[in-house]
C-alpha cells in the first residue's frame, strides 16, 4: 500500500499527562506519517521522554485520544500493541547479558530477551549477520558485547530491535555521550533503516538539532510540556521558534539537509541571571 494511502503511526489530538496534580504535558496534537522519520525535540523536562511512553504504550494519557499504529487506546489491548513497538535507549533500565557476543544480542531480540536462552536456528543467524552488515558491524559481530565501544553498542541495539521488523521503532537520545564519528555511524544507521524494505516507523528523541538527519520528515518541539511547533524542519528549525523553545536566543544554519544550533559567545554572559558586574 503507498505510504500515503497507509493508516498514520501515530495519531494525537489533545494528549495530556498529569502528575501529582500538576500537568506535564498538555495540548499534544501530533501525526506522524507510517514508514516516516519523526523527532521530538527540546530542553530537559519538556516533556519528551513522557511523550515518548505514551507512543510506546507504556503510559496511558490524562487527557486526550490517541493511536499507534492504528490501534486507539481505550479500544485495542496495548499489550498487542507494545509487541510491534521496539525502544532503544543508550542507558535503558535492563541492558543485554555484556557476555554476549554482537551476534548474540541481535538474536536476543527474536526472542524478547536480555540473555540468550534459546538455540537461534539458521535463518535467524542469517538474519541477524545481514542487520550487523548493515550498520557496519561486520567486523566486530563475534566480539563480547562488553567490549564494543558506546557506539558500537548503540547500532547492535538497533539491529537487535528491528529484527522482528516492528511498526514503530523509538530512539530515545540514541547518541547521547558519543564522540563524532560514533555519533555520525549511529545517525548513518537511522537514515539507512529508511531505505530498507518494510522501514519501520521511526520516532527520534533528542535535544540536539545537529542529530536529525535530511529524511526526518516533521519536527514536534516541546517546552515545559505543550508544543512550540510542528512541522517540516525548514519550517519549525528557525531562530525565533527554536529561541522561545530552549529560553534564550539562538541562530540556525543548515547545510546538506542537516541543521545546527549556534550560540555566539558574546552572549554567554547574559545566560548566566544573578551574575555579579
Amino acid at each position: 500500500m503507498p505510504l500515503a494511502e497507509q493508516q498514520p503511526a501515530i495519531e494525537m489530538r489533545g494528549i495530556g499527562v498529569m502528575r501529582d496534580g500538576r500537568w506535564i504535558l498538555r495540548n499534544v496534537d501530533w501525526t506522524v506519517g507510517a514508514g516516516s522519520l519523526a523527532a521530538i525535540l527540546g530542553p530537559n523536562g519538556s516533556g519528551k521522554s513522557t511523550l515518548a511512553r505514551v507512543a510506546a504504550c507504556h503510559l496511558w494519557p490524562t487527557a486526550g485520544e490517541c493511536s499507534i499504529l492504528g490501534g486507539r487506546f481505550g479500544r485495542t489491548s496495548l499489550l498487542e500493541l507494545r509487541r510491534r513497538i521496539r525502544l532503544v535507549q543508550p542507558a535503558g533500565p535492563y541492558d543485554v547479558d555484556p557476555t554476549l557476543t554482537a551476534r548474540e544480542v541481535v538474536l536476543t531480540g527474536f526472542f524478547g530477551s536480555i540473555a540468550l536462552y534459546h538455540q537461534a536456528d539458521d535463518a535467524m543467524n542469517r538474519q541477524a549477520e545481514r542487520l550487523l552488515r548493515r550498520v557496519g558491524l561486520e567486523p566486530v559481530m563475534d566480539h563480547p558485547y562488553a567490549s564494543l565501544s558506546s557506539g558500537e553498542r548503540m547500532r547492535s541495539l538497533i539491529a537487535r530491535a528491528i529484527v522482528m521488523k516492528p511498526g514503530l521503532l523509538i530512539l530515545d537520545e540514541p547518541t547521547s555521550g558519543l564522540d563524532v564519528l560514533a555519533r555520525e555511524q549511529v545517525l548513518a544507521t537511522i537514515q539507512l533503516l529508511l531505505e530498507a524494505p518494510e522501514a519501520p516507523t521511526v520516532l527520534l528523541i533528542t535535544h540536539h538539532i545537529e542529530e536529525l538527519p535530511p529524511t526526518t520528515s516533521q519536527v514536534l518541539l516541546l517546552a515545559s510540556g505543550e508544543p512550540t511547533a510542528v512541522g517540516a524542519m525548514d519550517h519549525v528549525l528557525r531562530p525565533d521558534i527554536l529561541s522561545r523553545t530552549f529560553g534564550f536566543p539562538v541562530e540556525v544554519r543548515s547545510s546538506g539537509g542537516r541543521y545546527y544550533l549556534e550560540v555566539h559567545p558574546s552572549a554567554w554572559k547574559d545566560l548566566l541571571p544573578g551574575r555579579p558586574d
